[in-house]
């Protein structure tokens, strides 16, 4: 007897577990709030609440050569750090060549995931789902996948800046940035060194009269191009590199440093951060 899976999501964990199960001889149904495949790598021009959201210069800081799927590399003319609208493409193209589609029940909310009151004896899960219609149905699974990401709902922690209240400019998550509009001209910090807090900060400099990067404890600032123009994280990853690294790694620690401060010195910009 075939088993049946549930997967909760069709964005790109999604559309790799859909494919994990039907190479395996099991049978799917993926649940997708959405009318569309993507998840995060859909652009929104409204951020839709509970949904991941990016803004619209997003690229991909990995690879093309290092995300790719095993089974299906992304088109040769697509650029080596791809915008989110090609990263989009390929999802479509990986879902289209493996006919994923099919098993996707698109804007089915899932409402509830539970153990039937034979699960000790079966293993089977009660999925309880609702459409579009309001019409909801429950359906029996041998098993459950999640996919449903971990950028959906935006930390603004307000109680940890006294006075916000009676800020009378706009303050916002990255979550509901879409691009620089509307900030032209004005004085703006962003707080955060991450990937976003970074591409924010780049993005808006186009635009406004000033652009403050906060962070709390510093960050390497590595570019997305390496050495001889190749990707930056094809780099160091051969064989001998991997040997090298696991054998001498406070060595390979000093190396690296050294080679990301050729670029520019952390500690005289005030980045250099604790850790290595």
């Amino acid at each position: 007897m075939v088993q049946k899976v549930a997967v909760i999501g069709a964005g790109i964990s999604g559309l790799t577990s859909i494919k994990a199960c039907l190479d395996e001889g099991l049978e799917p149904t993926c649940f997708e709030s959405s009318h569309d495949i993507g998840g995060l790598w859909r652009f929104k021009d409204d951020p839709e609440p509970g949904r991941a959201n990016i803004y619209f210069s997003v690229i991909i800081n990995s690879s093309k050569e290092r995300m790719a799927f095993s089974d299906f590399p992304p088109p040769a003319h697509f650029p080596n750090n791809m915008h989110h609208s090609e990263m989009l493409q390929y999802l479509r193209l990986y879902a289209q060549a493996f006919k994923l589609l099919q098993h996707i029940r698109f804007q089915t909310t899932v409402v509830s995931v539970k153990h039937r009151t034979d699960f000790a004896a079966t293993g089977q899960w009660e999925v309880e789902t609702e459409n579009r219609e309001g019409q909801r149905d429950t359906h029996v699974f041998d098993a459950v996948l999640v996919c449903t990401g971990h950028f959906t709902r935006p930390h603004l922690p307000l109680k940890d800046f006294p006075g916000i209240e009676s800020f009378e400019g706009r303050y916002f998550h990255s979550w509901d940035y879409r691009n620089a509009e509307g900030l032209q001209g004005k004085r703006v910090v962003v707080i955060g060194i991450g990937s976003s807090g970074g591409d924010i900060s780049v993005d808006i400099s186009r635009v406004a009269e000033k652009v403050y990067l906060a962070t709390r404890s510093g960050a390497w600032v590595v570019s997305r191009v390496g050495e001889g123009g190749l990707p930056v994280d094809m780099l160091g990853t051969s064989r001998k590199d991997l040997m090298l690294q696991k054998l001498f790694p406070s060595w390979s620690a000093r190396m690296l440093e050294k080679k990301v401060n050729k670029v520019f010195d952390h500690g005289l910009y005030g980045l250099k951060p604790k850790h290595g």
